[in-house]
């Protein structure tokens, strides 16, 4: 007799004030569940209703072995597909399975995968500060503890600046051209004071206009930087074959991409060359190992999203594709707190620049649901929206 899903459902939980959803698919055989991440932070509850009102009873009665079936089954059960409400719970569904065929076979999912291509999975540290000086101590500490990667981000004065802690005294006002110019500073002053052993990140964050993105992107180019990620926003990405034309500078993009199919062009044109991937919102496990396959043969590398705003179980799945994928290049790091900890037994855990697996069959982390209900969702303005930072003249800006 087949092992069926006998029911589906979306769990809401916050231990460290971060909205997290995570889904889980229950199976006719006793004791047998799977853990998936499902977590859209600025709309958490219109994934709710997509697991537990269109899902779940879609999904009843499924094998839950015939994991590429159900996803494409369920891909187009809404006729109108893609987007991040749809795709993150199609991957809470996506994980769980591959939780529950990980727990069936006694082996953890990278084995499913193909096996280990390496035993543990480099992480880039997030540094930042007010001043080139304090970024560059707060890399020397990163680098004290084994971080062999650092994305260095540095506060604007006046401007309220992505990655770096803001001035609560200072408005929500950001400006290209001053960022710009300091961007080229921090480098100048870390590459001087560092020299080449550590490795360098910079992310974007979309906020430029294309032609200053590529002028920053051909500035950057003495400092050898690791990547820098997403110098245009998705609407923008035309503007990458005159990027790559203009400077040897690594590119990561795509954190902003629902849809696989969006990261075809800038693979064939080899015009990135690291995928920045959040899992979640392209569908899950399923997907994101196809993707990944394609830029093997292409020269690209992964580097899965991996904010604070994904689950540890999504942070499992990105660790057991990392450990499976050949071109595998950097992930993003995430602490996981106590609290957090208490929730989801089984974290990764994350010691010298890394994270290990634990080698638990499935994912290897599980929910205590009695727990997940002590950290309700916490009260946000307009119920989580991404605050909108303007130009000096009141313009939104993108992200």
């Amino acid at each position: 007799m087949p092992v069926t899903i006998t029911r589906v459902k979306s769990l809401f939980t916050a231990p460290n004030g971060i909205r997290l959803v995570v889904v889980k698919v229950e199976t006719s055989e006793p004791g047998l569940y799977g853990w998936g991440c499902a977590t859209f932070t600025q709309r958490p509850h219109t994934v709710q209703v997509a697991v537990d009102e269109y899902l779940d009873p879609f999904l009843r009665g499924r094998d839950v072995d015939d994991i590429e079936d159900v996803w494409q089954s369920a891909f187009v059960s809404s006729y109108w597909r893609n987007g991040p409400i749809l795709n993150n719970a199609l991957s809470g569904v996506d994980q769980a399975l591959w939780d529950i065929k990980g727990k069936r076979a006694g082996m953890p999912v990278y084995q499913l995968l193909g096996g280990k291509c390496r035993d543990r999975v480099p992480l880039y540290h997030h540094c930042s500060g007010r001043d080139p000086k304090e970024v560059e101590d707060d890399i020397r500490a990163s680098m004290e503890k084994g971080y062999r990667y650092c994305r260095a981000q540095m506060a604007v004065p006046k401007y309220r600046t992505y990655g770096a802690k803001p001035n609560p005294d200072e408005p929500d006002i950001w400006e290209p051209r001053p960022y710009c110019r300091s961007v080229v500073t921090l480098f100048e002053h870390l590459r001087g004071a560092l020299g080449y052993e550590i490795e360098l990140l910079h992310d974007i964050h979309e906020r430029v206009p294309p032609r200053d993105a590529i002028q920053l992107a051909k500035q950057l180019e003495p400092y050898q930087l690791f990547f820098l990620e997403d110098p245009f926003a998705p609407e923008d990405v035309g503007y990458h074959r005159q990027l790559r034309q203009a400077t040897t500078t690594p590119i990561a993009m795509g954190e902003l991409f629902s849809n696989v199919t969006e990261y075809l062009p800038l693979i064939q044109e080899r015009l990135i060359d690291f995928i920045r991937v959040h899992v979640s919102t392209i569908g899950g496990i399923s997907p994101s190992r196809k993707l990944a396959a394609l830029c093997e043969y292409f020269g690209i590398r992964t580097a899965w999203h991996g904010p604070g705003d994904v689950s540890p179980v999504g942070h499992a799945a990105n660790m057991h594709l990392d450990l499976a994928c050949y071109n595998f290049g950097i992930q993003e790091e995430t602490f996981f707190k106590d609290e957090t900890r208490e929730v989801f037994p089984g974290a990764p855990e994350i010691h010298d620049g890394c994270m290990w697996p634990n080698d638990r069959p499935g994912l290897g982390v599980d929910v205590d649901e009695t727990a997940a209900a002590r950290y309700p969702f916490p009260e946000r303005e307009a119920n989580g929206c991404w605050p909108a930072i303007r130009r000096w003249d009141g313009t939104v800006i993108r992200p």
